[in-house]
C-alpha cells in the first residue's frame, strides 16, 4: 500500500508536489489543533500529589507541645499541622439544654502518629494540665473553671460555670498532647521533656527528624505525610521548616530560593524579595487603635474634643501610605466577617479638618500664638498638648507621624513618644502609664470582645487600653457571651458598636493584611479570615505544587 502511494506521489510534477504537502501540513495541523481543543475542553486541571515545599520561620521552636505552646508563634506555626483540635477529631460535640455541659464523642479509629490509640484520656490530661499552675501554660485562663469528665474511651463532657455561646469556638483551638507520651513526667517539668522536640500528634504531618547547630540553634524540621492522619491527606508530601535569626537573612534565604514560603512580612520586606512570587494578603482580625486615658489627660475627657480628634484621623491617607494599601480602614470594635458587624459604620462621614476645628472652637479652645488650641478650665489655661506612645515598628511610627501633622491643622500638638514593643508592653501598658497609646487588638472570630472593652478589665491583666467604663456596655458584653439566640444576640452586638463608636474611648485606624510570600506555582492556599497566623496552616492538605488534566 505504502509503496503505491509512494510511486503516485513521484507522479506528480514538481508543483503537484509541493501543493500536496502545503494541503498535508495544514491537515495535520488542523487535526492536531482540534485534538488539542476537544482535550482542553473535556478536561480540567486537578492538584496532585507531589512536590517538596519549604517554609521559611524567624525564631526557634520552644516546645511542640500543644499544652505549652501558646506563647510562641514558631511553636504555634508547627503545631498547628501536628496536631489536631478537638472539633476535628470529634464525631460529634452536642450541648444540654440549659447550654452548660457539652459533650465529645471521638471518631473511631484515631490513632497517635506512633500507632497508639487517642481516647478520652488525652483530651482530661490535656485540659488538666493547662489548668494545673506548674504547668505555666499560655491559655491557663481561658480554660479555668471548666471541669472535664470521662464518660467512655471516646466520650468527654465539658461542664462550665455559665453559659458561653462561644465554646465552640475555644474547642476548635484545644490541640490535645498523648498522655502516654507525657503522661508521667511531673508538670512543673513538661518543658524539659525531649519529646517537646520530638512530638508524637496526631495531624496531617508527622517529625522526621530536625537539624541544630553546635550552639543550639534548630535549623530545619523535617515533616512528612502522616499516614496515620483521619482526615484529608496532604498533596504535599514533604514539607520542611527552616528557622533563621532574622527577617533579613530570611529574606535572603528567599532569594536564593532556598525557602519557597515566608509569612508574616512587613511592608519593606516585601519591597526586598527579588525573584518571581506571589504575595498573598491575608484578612486576620487585627485591628490598630489610638487608645484614649482619660484618667490622665483633662482635655480627653471632654467628650467634644475626643469626637474632633477623630474628626482629623485621616484613616484611608494612613492605610495608602503608610501602609501601602496592604490594610483596610477599622471602623469600630468588630471586624468584617466576624458575627454582627455593622457595615453601616463606613458609610458614615468621618474625617473633616473643617468640621474638626469647628467642634474645638465651638467648645471655647481658642487658637493659641503657637498654633496650638487653648482654654481656661477652673481657672487654670490648658493645653490641647498630648503625648502618644508608639510602638517602634515602621508603619506605625509614619502612622503617626502622619497623625502628628493632621492634628497640626486644627490646633493640637501631639508628642511622639517611641518604645520598642516589648517596652510599651512591660512599662506603658502594665503601669496604664499614657495619655495616648497606639496598639492592636487581636480578636476572635467572634464578637466577644469582653477583656477589650469590659470595665472590669481596665487595670491589669485587663486590655481594656482605654480604661473605658460603661455600665450599658458592660451589661451588652456579659449578654453576648450567654445569649444563645441569634437574633437578639445579633441586635446587642449592634448597640455595642454603637455604644463604644458613639463614646469615642478610641480612635479606630486600621487592620493590616497578614503577608505571605509563596512561589508562584502554590495552589490552595486559602486567604479567608484567619484567627493567627498559624491558622494560615488550616487548609494545608490541600495545598499544592503540582497539576495534571482529568477528564471531566
Amino acid at each position: 500500500m505504502f509503496s503505491k502511494l509512494n510511486s503516485i506521489f513521484y507522479s506528480f510534477t514538481n508543483l503537484e508536489r509541493r501543493i500536496f504537502q502545503g494541503t498535508l501540513l495544514i491537515f495535520l495541523v488542523t487535526f492536531f489543533l482540534n485534538g488539542a481543543n476537544a482535550f482542553y475542553k473535556t478536561t480540567v486541571l486537578e492538584p496532585i500529589e507531589g512536590g517538596r515545599y519549604i517554609e521559611g520561620v524567624v525564631g526557634q521552636p520552644i516546645a511542640l507541645n500543644p499544652i505549652l505552646a501558646a506563647n510562641n508563634d514558631i511553636d504555634r506555626d508547627l503545631i498547628e499541622i501536628l496536631f489536631g483540635d478537638i472539633t476535628e477529631l470529634a464525631e460529634t460535640i452536642t450541648v444540654d439544654d440549659e447550654k452548660l455541659v457539652w459533650t465529645v464523642k471521638l471518631k473511631e479509629d484515631l490513632l497517635w502518629s506512633d500507632g497508639q490509640p487517642i481516647t478520652a484520656d488525652d483530651i482530661i490530661f490535656t485540659l488538666e494540665s493547662i489548668q494545673n499552675p506548674e504547668t505555666h501554660s499560655g491559655v491557663f485562663a481561658t480554660w479555668q473553671g471548666i471541669v472535664v469528665q470521662k464518660l467512655s474511651q471516646k466520650e468527654v463532657r465539658f461542664t462550665l460555670k455559665t453559659p458561653y455561646v462561644f465554646f465552640l469556638d475555644n474547642l476548635s483551638t484545644l490541640k490535645i498532647a498523648p498522655e502516654h507520651i507525657f503522661g508521667a513526667i511531673p508538670p512543673a517539668n513538661l518543658r524539659l521533656s525531649d519529646y517537646n522536640f520530638e512530638p508524637v500528634g496526631n495531624g496531617p504531618y508527622r517529625v522526621t527528624g530536625y537539624e541544630k547547630n553546635k550552639d543550639g540553634f534548630i535549623h530545619t524540621y523535617h515533616l512528612a505525610a502522616n499516614e496515620l492522619y483521619i482526615g484529608e491527606k496532604p498533596l504535599i508530601q514533604d514539607f520542611t521548616f527552616k528557622f533563621y535569626p532574622s527577617f533579613e537573612t530570611a529574606i535572603t534565604a528567599f532569594n536564593k530560593k532556598e525557602i519557597d514560603g515566608l509569612g508574616g512580612l512587613s511592608i519593606s520586606n516585601t519591597q526586598s524579595l527579588n525573584i518571581g512570587h506571589q504575595i498573598k494578603e491575608v484578612r486576620i482580625p487585627r485591628y490598630y487603635a489610638i487608645f484614649l486615658n482619660q484618667s490622665t489627660s483633662l482635655p480627653l475627657k471632654d467628650d467634644v474634643v475626643r469626637k474632633a480628634l477623630k474628626a482629623a484621623t485621616d484613616t484611608k491617607t494612613m492605610v495608602r501610605e503608610a501602609l501601602d494599601n496592604r490594610a483596610y480602614v477599622s471602623y469600630g470594635p468588630i471586624l468584617p466577617g466576624i458575627e454582627g458587624y455593622d457595615a453601616t459604620l463606613e458609610t458614615i462621614p468621618t474625617t473633616s479638618f473643617n468640621a474638626a476645628a469647628q467642634l474645638l472652637e465651638d467648645d471655647g479652645w481658642i487658637m493659641g500664638e503657637d498654633g496650638i488650641r487653648e482654654k481656661t478650665i477652673s481657672g487654670n489655661i490648658v493645653r490641647l498638648s498630648f503625648e502618644i506612645i508608639v510602638p517602634d515598628i515602621d508603619y506605625l511610627v509614619s502612622t503617626a507621624q502622619l497623625l502628628e501633622a493632621d492634628w497640626k491643622k486644627i490646633g493640637v500638638e501631639l508628642i511622639l513618644v517611641i518604645m520598642s514593643p516589648s517596652e510599651v508592653s512591660n512599662t506603658a501598658i502594665r503601669n496604664r502609664n499614657y495619655q495616648m497609646l497606639i496598639f492592636g487588638n487581636i480578636l476572635k472570630n467572634n464578637p466577644d470582645i469582653f477583656s477589650f472593652w469590659h470595665s472590669s478589665e481596665r487595670f491589669r491583666p485587663g486590655l481594656n487600653l482605654s480604661l473605658y467604663n460603661n455600665e450599658d456596655v458592660d451589661g451588652i458584653l456579659e449578654s453576648i457571651r450567654r445569649d444563645f439566640n441569634t437574633e437578639s444576640r445579633l441586635q446587642n452586638i449592634q448597640k455595642l458598636q454603637s455604644y463604644i463608636t458613639e463614646d469615642n474611648p478610641a480612635i479606630f485606624l486600621f487592620s493590616p493584611f497578614y503577608l505571605y510570600a509563596a512561589p508562584k506555582n502554590l495552589g490552595g492556599f486559602t486567604t479567608d479570615l484567619i484567627t493567627t497566623p498559624s491558622n494560615r496552616f488550616d487548609g494545608i492538605t490541600k495545598w499544592y505544587l503540582k497539576t495534571a488534566r482529568v477528564f471531566k
